[in-house]
């Protein structure tokens, strides 16, 4: 026990900690003058309290163990997300959560994600290091994202399904697909992006009355906020328009604690969870963002460096996916909110208010402590 506890990389720790900080303050202050959300920073620090217990937990377990019951751990996933779809709560127009005691909720979607990247890491840890086939490998490998990328899709739930997918590329680059395929899937996403815009433009009215009748008519209310924000209404940009005023309002360092005009009056929906950022943007400025940003890149070098030393292939493929899926979800959040990607519902990792997610990132780096604290050989890639 004591050998293992001088493993842990105590930076790690401390970031998170830093994480905790932040967020509890930062979510008091979006919920300063709402009554309605007066104990989401109590809870916050309750749900944070777990997310160590879970991270500490989670590092004395043996990765390569969970790594052998990874297909039943996705199975139980794409149970919970049929289950949802039929079961759960709606909560800003997806059914995607289940309600608990206590007023908290529980998303099966944000748990889907640790279960995919543990099952392909899983599966490519059995080729070896061998480069992947098209058909052989990358082909069934693909299922197992693509199936809850459908199953979210019909929640609706754009933001997680896009991860599922951002994951498995990851994982089949890393995971040794050989050189053309990779030239060919980006041929063949270009060409579908620029059919899909092209599509989009020209049948533009046909489209949305055809979803208007569908009820997902807001699917194409968030991708017009980005693609044509001229010719929207005024309501249909509130959400991006304000959070960028919001964070330009900040300047260089911010109106200061609970100062912050736009935020105080709420005129930033969703502040406490997905629009987190707009918070930390007008009150602490550029230099209160580019601290947080730069404690993600502390933990983003840390984890590579982790994967790098690594005795095991399938504890690297594993912190790849992870890397994956926090480096994108980080980018979008703070993307849409300045509006250089699109609105989704996707949260800044470890500072949004979120039970799910924040517990599930909490597992992931616990996941990638334990690959650490077990390495018993030399590194595959690094001399000791």
């Amino acid at each position: 026990m004591l050998e293992k506890l001088k493993r842990i990389d105590w930076l790690i720790v401390i970031i998170l900690l830093c994480f905790m900080v932040i967020s509890t303050l930062l979510v008091h202050s979006a919920i300063a003058n709402q009554p309605k959300f007066s104990d989401y920073d109590q809870r916050n620090l309750i749900v944070y309290a777990a997310g160590f217990v879970v991270f500490f937990a989670t590092i004395f377990l043996d990765y390569r163990l969970l790594m052998k019951v990874s297909p039943v751990f996705y199975g139980i996933g794409l149970v919970l997300l049929v289950a949802v779809y039929f079961l759960g709560t709606d909560i800003n127009g997806a059914q995607g959560w289940f309600e608990l005691p206590g007023g908290f909720s529980f998303q099966p979607a944000e748990l889907m994600k640790l279960a995919i990247i543990m099952l392909l890491a899983y599966l490519l840890s059995k080729k070896n290091g061998e480069q992947l086939g098209l058909i052989r490998d990358a082909a069934p490998y693909s299922l197992v994202a693509f199936i809850p990328f459908a199953l979210v899709m019909a929640q609706p739930d754009l933001g997680n399904a896009i991860i599922y997918m951002i994951i498995l590329v990851g994982m089949l680059w890393i995971g040794n697909l050989k050189l053309k395929y990779v030239l060919g899937g980006i041929i063949v996403f270009v060409a579908f992006m620029a059919s899909f815009l092209f599509l989009y433009q020209t049948y533009h009215d046909d489209i949305y009355k055809y979803l208007e009748q569908k009820g997902n008519s807001h699917w194409m209310t968030r991708i017009d906020t980005f693609l044509n924000p001229d010719e929207v209404s005024s309501d249909a940009i509130y959400h991006v328009y304000h959070s960028k005023i919001a964070i330009g309002t900040g300047g260089l360092t911010g109106e200061g604690y609970l100062q912050g005009d736009w935020v105080e009056k709420g005129f930033v929906p969703y502040m406490y969870s997905d629009s987190i950022f707009a918070v930390i943007g007008e009150e602490f400025g550029f230099i209160g963002s580019s601290i947080l940003l730069l404690l993600y890149f502390l933990l983003i070098y840390r984890m590579i460096i982790i994967s790098l030393q690594a005795s095991h292939i399938s504890g690297a493929y594993m912190i790849v996916g992870i890397v994956s899926m926090f480096v994108f979800q980080v980018f979008e959040n703070v993307g849409m909110l300045i509006g250089l990607m699109p609105l989704t519902g996707i949260t800044l990792p470890f500072i949004s208010y979120g039970g799910t997610s924040l517990l599930i990132n909490m597992l992931s780096i616990g996941l990638v402590m334990s690959v650490k604290v077990h390495q018993e050989k030399k590194s595959m890639f690094l001399d000791d």
